[in-house]
């Protein structure tokens, strides 16, 4: 992110300023002109319906590979037809996050973004600026001094509440941009009455005791600050790029933890008298029975977060302090279903596309839960998908559709299960069949006779290793002989977090674990030079020193060698020993290639998976 320089060129403002309706402004204290800071190294933006701006905004995304000319060329023809700002475009059809459009706007105006350290503990000169006028205009005061007052907005490029606010304090306005969730968190901290909720759920907590008392649950979670509060939460997780909102309550307190990049981090810590009100509002969401206390329940939510439609999978289960709830966050925009995106080496993406080409047989991936391994077979799937092939699905929940396969959700308690669904599916004259989940010795053997049918079978299983799975559907029952014939080959992965590119540094011991390297792992010799990084945390990476997760893997193919072991009846151990001999490259030495060309750290590999 470029570095702010504050300049003293005013902001040309598209229409005459306005003055905060309901404040009295003393003629005594109106400067002559209102004066609002920008630096002078940004681009100039004089009217931002302009169509020079949408070209040199446009440029910009491109060339700094925010995004690439299929979006722009999207984005532009939404504008043109809908008439709305080019800029706001990408947020609002889902092309560009909330916060990604933000950290754009802060490099192309070289504004800098507010950062946790910038927003007060209490509310700016408010004698003066409303809440009021701060959630209208949606800026917010950060810091004054005699004649200059620091400002976040959300909309950098409409400067007339700045000046309107200049004109009000006679001070020179500088403004840094506000990510809007943030703005929303903010504003929630320094000018609402957090008594509204607290109070209310206080008086109400006895309810968590009574299972009779449905009507006063339902009241409490239909209270504006519960859905204010539930709605933050939510909106919050999605913007920092969340995969799960956990709500836990303990003896004294309710936690709010994101899992972000496949480690929980506590966000924010709720009174306990909230507990009831905040389970309830997402039960209701969730269209669950809020009278139920006692047993587990599950649920699906589908919602609009700025713009963007977003599925969450709720699961609810009673625990001793109260229900604790898990929302799955299914987000489409960040799901790009490209093996190469997700991580996947070269000599794996032709691994996997060999083994799709067979006309049958069945292909696994397995890993522990939240290992991508839908998202891999999704990917997969979406690459065989031809109007020339009949493709269905079985799934537990379906968590994204593609167009052009029949996606069939499984539903228990009507008796339509895995097998139920498997066998009527046979009889649909199928080309490829995706099983979400391979859970039983009877779904398992459905899957057999569908490969030994002229079938090709996708499916998952939750095994540490490619070579365990053999040893794991043996003990579920099934014969080794029929494995041999069936199981084309079987990926097993995990999901490591990546360094951040924009501020991650050489690692203090590269010398060191370039020497490890070399003598442990194989494959090196394609990976370039070694480039051992570490993480440090900026603006972009939340100061954590991470952006996002890719994927390390090993591809066991089942040749003519791997199936006599299995015929044998081959310990995994031993499976895995001779398929190493025979080029099969581990999720650890896979891992310890992007540790070697800088994608990752050390600590993530071992973290994810074990040596050798």
């Amino acid at each position: 992110m470029e570095q702010h320089r504050t300049g003293t060129t005013d902001m040309k403002a598209p229409r005459p300023a306005a003055t905060p309706k309901g404040e009295n402004i003393s003629p005594l204290t109106r400067p002559v002109r209102p004066a609002v800071a920008r630096p002078t190294s940004g681009p100039p933006v004089s009217d931002v319906y302009d169509p020079h701006f949408a070209e040199s905004f446009g440029a910009f995304l491109v060339n700094h590979a925010i995004v690439d000319r299929l979006v722009l060329d999207r984005a532009r023809r939404a504008a043109r037809t809908t008439g709305e700002r080019f800029d706001q475009v990408f947020a609002k059809l889902g092309l560009l996050s909330e916060t990604d459009l933000a950290g754009a706007l802060s490099r192309y105006l070289s504004i800098p973004i507010v950062l946790p350290a910038d927003i007060p503990d209490a509310a700016i000169l408010p004698e003066l600026i409303t809440a009021d006028f701060v959630g209208r205009n949606k800026l917010m005061p950060l810091r004054s001094d005699s004649d200059r007052l620091m400002v976040g907005v959300t909309d950098p490029l409409n400067d007339e509440p700045a000046r309107a606010l200049a004109y009000l304090t006679n001070c020179r306005v500088h403004t840094q941009i506000f990510v809007p969730a943030e703005f929303d968190k903010a504003f929630e901290a320094l000018y609402v009455e957090p008594t509204e909720v607290s109070d209310e759920a206080t008086a109400v907590g006895a309810a968590d005791a009574s299972e009779t008392d449905v009507q006063r649950l339902r009241d409490m979670a239909s209270e504006a600050p519960v859905i204010r509060l539930v709605n933050q939460i939510i909106t919050h997780a999605v913007e920092l790029r969340a995969s799960d909102i956990h709500i836990e309550p303990n003896v004294d307190a309710v936690l709010v933890r994101y899992r972000i990049d496949g480690l929980l981090r506590t966000e924010q810590t709720l009174p306990p008298g909230q507990r009831a009100a905040v389970t309830s509002r997402i039960k209701i969401m969730a269209k669950l029975d809020i009278a139920e206390r006692r047993l587990p329940q599950d649920g699906r939510i589908k919602i609009a977060i700025r713009g963007v439609d977003i599925d969450f999978r709720v699961s609810t289960i009673p625990t001793i302090y109260g229900e604790s709830v898990v929302m799955r966050i299914l987000d489409r925009t960040r799901v790009e279903l490209d093996f190469v995106k997700l991580g996947f080496d070269a000599a794996h993406v032709a691994g996997l596309r060999s083994l799709m080409n067979h006309p049958n047989g069945i292909i696994l991936v397995t890993g522990p839960t939240g290992s991508g391994k839908t998202t891999t077979l999704y990917t997969a799937l979406k690459e065989l998908n031809s109007p020339d092939r009949k493709v269905f699905t079985v799934e537990d929940p379906i968590e994204y559709q593609i167009a052009g396969i029949n996606q069939v959700q499984v539903q228990p308690a009507i008796g339509l299960d895995f097998p139920h669904a498997l066998r009527s599916i046979l009889r649909q004259d199928p080309d490829i069949i995706m099983i979400g989940e391979i859970r039983d010795l009877e779904t398992a053997r459905i899957a057999i006779q569908a490969s030994l049918t002229g079938h090709l079978v996708l499916s998952t299983l939750h095994t540490n290793s490619a070579a365990a799975t053999i040893t794991r559907l043996i003990d579920m029952g099934v014969e080794n002989y029929l494995l041999a014939s069936t199981v084309k080959g079987i990926i097993a992965q995990r999901l490591v977090r990546q360094l951040c590119p924009l501020c991650s540094i050489p690692h203090q011991n590269a010398s060191y674990w370039a020497d490890e390297f070399a003598r442990q792992v194989r494959g090196l010799e394609t990976a370039g030079a070694a480039d051992f990084r570490q993480p440090h945390g900026c603006a972009e990476c939340s100061r954590l020193g991470f952006s996002g997760r890719s994927t390390i893997a090993e591809l066991l193919v089942l040749d003519e060698t791997i199936q006599t072991l299995v015929l044998s009846g081959a310990s995994d151990s031993q499976i895995a020993h001779v398929a190493r001999e025979r080029g099969m490259i581990s999720m650890y030495e896979t891992g310890a290639i992007k540790v070697w060309r800088g994608q990752t750290t050390i600590e993530e590999i071992l973290r994810a998976t074990r040596m050798g």
